[in-house]
């Protein structure tokens, strides 16, 4: 359902929620507010705008830093109060540097309910955090990474790690040890996407590619 920008309920201090969202990871970016005049900007250029309310002036995200972002699609939600705005980002979101803005955890004084039920993360969840997150070990190459010390080895090293992880995923998986085909299982996952990253696949084409070959046949996975 398409909605006209007179439509956008704006509070009243004329503002509403944007939540930027990376276009290729799903990863939340930011939280930042528009009013209707850097929305108008947004849809007009392409590119992000945004009301800062301390400021009380307009700002063009990457005016200064270069990071700006290229939009792909700006949705409103049913309400029409909150804006969810898909951009291919031009470098970090946050100004401290940081890929996204949501990178601090919360400490709590209350302990957290270790149970497999409450701690277990959809997989495709964590697999789009560690994608982003060996992204950015590419793009930046922090001293001391293992994930930018292969980088920095380049594609050779990092297949010859998948193969490794390979056989050593098989050989668990002929033990009885349980633990330790989850161990080695999640080392391969990890060099895998260690490599998509290198040749620049996105998870999305895997997970397309395993969609339409559940559509065939009614096999999922094979030919």
């Amino acid at each position: 359902m398409k909605i006209s920008i007179e439509n956008v309920k704006f509070d009243e201090q004329g503002l509403i929620p944007a939540v930027v969202q990376d276009a290729r990871t799903r990863r939340v970016l930011t939280l930042a507010y528009m009013n209707a005049e850097s929305l108008g900007k947004t849809l007009e250029t392409g590119e992000t705008w945004f009301w800062s309310r301390s400021r009380a002036q307009l700002w063009h995200k990457g005016q200064t830093s270069g990071n700006n972002q290229r939009v792909v699609d700006v949705q409103l939600d049913c309400d029409a109060d909150a804006i969810n705005v898909l951009v291919v980002p031009n470098g970090p979101a946050c100004h401290t540097g940081a890929e996204s803005c949501f990178h601090n955890e919360i400490q709590d004084a209350r302990p957290f309910d270790a149970s497999r039920e409450a701690r277990q993360a959809n997989l495709g969840e964590v697999l789009d955090s560690l994608y982003a997150l060996v992204k950015s070990r590419k793009r930046e190459r922090p001293e001391g990474s293992y994930t930018a010390y292969l980088f920095n080895q380049g594609l050779d090293k990092i297949l010859k790690k998948v193969g490794e992880e390979s056989a050593e995923t098989i050989i668990a998986a002929k033990n009885t040890d349980r633990n330790a085909l989850v161990k080695e299982s999640s080392d391969l996952l990890y060099h895998l996407v260690v490599l998509l990253v290198e040749r620049e696949l996105l998870l999305e084409e895997v997970s397309d590619e395993l969609v339409n070959r559940g559509k065939k046949d009614q096999v999922p996975y094979g030919p």
